[in-house]
């Protein structure tokens, strides 16, 4: 019998409990095993020039989770050629873990580019995915099968709201997990570079 794993795709710039609080939210509501917050080191339709190093997103994911039984994190897009794309990943874990079944979880604001992703229909005719609302994007209605909206809890923070807060010098104490928070306070990310050369 396959077990069941759905992947939560993300660069985690950085992670945040909005990102926790929908994964526990699907965790309950889906017939799934686990969910694994796969770590994404370039998405290709998002340049972004305040994106943390790989290894201390991976870090801050690793710290989020550390308790947690069901959710678990993944580097494997780290291991793989960049840019990222979702199809190569599906691969490389399908190579890995031939006996799981993996579906995939996405906002609406990613269902609306999906039939741009690389060999979409592959993905979408082999992967059941679940889509979750967010506020900046409108869900449209989809006749396949494979893909199930989710009723899930529209969730406002946003990792580049934390790192706007980070840079203006605000804590974001209330909105990552504490061991995250102590991580990007040592490391000293997200901050002006002129702050970070004079630390």
């Amino acid at each position: 019998m396959q077990s069941s794993v759905a992947l939560f795709f993300g660069s985690f710039n950085p992670i945040h409990n909005g990102h926790l609080m929908l994964a526990r939210y699907m965790l309950n509501m889906l017939n799934i095993r686990e969910i694994w917050l796969v770590v994404s080191p370039q998405n290709p339709f998002k340049i972004d020039a305040t994106l943390a190093d790989a290894n201390d997103r991976l870090e801050m994911a690793k710290l989020a989770v550390d308790n947690s039984s069901r959710l678990k994190v993944s580097d494997i897009e780290l291991h793989l050629p960049t840019p990222s794309y979702t199809v190569n990943t599906l691969r490389a874990l399908h190579g890995r873990f031939p006996e799981t079944e993996f579906s995939i979880i996405m906002g609406a604001d990613n269902l609306a580019g999906l039939p741009n992703w690389r060999e979409a229909k592959t993905i979408i005719d082999n992967h059941k995915i679940y889509v979750y609302p967010r506020h900046d994007a409108q869900i449209e209605s989809i006749d396949n099968e494979n893909i199930t909206i989710v009723n899930a809890p529209r969730i406002e923070v946003s990792s580049t709201l934390l790192r706007r807060w980070i840079a203006d010098g605000l804590s974001i104490e209330n909105y990552s997990p504490a061991a995250v928070v102590k991580y990007i306070e040592k490391r000293k990310l997200y901050r002006p570079k002129q702050d970070t050369l004079n630390s």
